[in-house]
């Protein structure tokens, strides 16, 4: 089994973290008290999960003391352990928890007993980092202090040596008369191509049809078209990529949603069918098309 141990100081970015690594597989399990890993990690072994990533923070304290031993248990059991420990300034922690709003997960065990008020933000926080001072030596540490998220989530990737998770690229034509779809991410109107439905024969038909692809491929226009979508998303697509999204819909539209833009969805589906995955829709064809 992989195990991906979380830690460090509360607000440093261990959500973030942990929603990264459900993102690319690993069975997630957040705040889990200390003495019942092995025994999670054992149920979820049996279970058939191979990837496992814990989030364990300073509310375990009673048994921060035993996470070396236990870590070294479990390495000797045959599976591979990496720890993370992230970390940020006070400054930046205070910055965090004044946007949130949050409370601090500490204030209420760290109030004094009988007392009637908490500690401040800023105690704390120091209380939290004397807390889990032995534990910052043992794994890898990133400080989040100045950090952008999407860099975090790219670094602990790295960090898990993952790839990063596939992107579906989904391509839906649509009529324009029906408005445009409201989960569309790229919309490109096709309007102004040669329209087949001035021609008797090829009114009936749509973009999947023989005959109206004959029609389509014999303009240099749409080619060109075709052409310039392709290279717009080549050039943004990596954009989406790095903002970690998993699903990007593309939305071609014509009038009647019936020849031209199904057309031009079907051959960018080609384009980018061995690279992503990818998905085709059309909204206005009343047949099922396979994708």
């Amino acid at each position: 089994m992989r195990l991906v141990l979380i830690t460090g100081m509360s607000g440093s970015g261990k959500s973030v973290a942990l929603r990264l690594l459900e993102d690319i597989g690993y069975y997630c399990v957040d705040n889990l008290p200390l003495p019942f890993l092995r025994d999670v990690g054992g149920h979820l072994e049996r279970a058939g999960y191979r990837d496992l990533a814990v989030s364990i923070d300073a509310r375990s304290q009673a048994a921060l003391a035993e996470l070396p031993a236990l870590l070294d248990g479990l390495h000797a059991a045959g599976h591979t352990i990496k720890v993370l420990y992230l970390t940020a300034s006070e400054a930046a922690l205070v910055q965090r928890y004044s946007e949130s709003r949050r409370r601090h997960p500490l204030a209420q065990r760290l109030r004094a007993p009988g007392g009637e008020g908490e500690p401040t933000l800023v105690e704390s926080i120091q209380s939290e980092r004397d807390l889990l001072e032995p534990l910052s030596g043992i794994g890898y540490t990133i400080d989040t202090s100045a950090l952008h998220p999407n860099t975090l989530r790219q670094w602990i990737r790295e960090f898990v040596d993952s790839p990063r998770a596939a992107l579906t690229l989904s391509f839906e034509s649509f009529p324009f008369k029906d408005g445009i779809p409201v989960a569309a991410d790229l919309v490109f109107d096709v309007r102004n191509l040669p329209n087949p439905h001035y021609d008797p024969r090829l009114r009936p038909l749509t973009g999947l049809d023989a005959p109206v692809i004959e029609f389509l491929r014999a303009e240099p226009v749409v080619e060109e078209m075709i052409d310039d979508i392709t290279a717009f998303i080549d050039k943004w697509l990596p954009g989406y990529l790095a903002d970690n999204r998993h699903y990007v819909t593309v939305a071609v539209g014509c009038t009647g949603g019936q020849h031209r833009s199904p057309y031009v969805v079907e051959a960018l589906a080609r384009r980018f069918g061995g690279r992503e995955h990818v998905l085709v829709r059309h909204r206005a064809l009343n047949r099922r098309v396979p994708s």
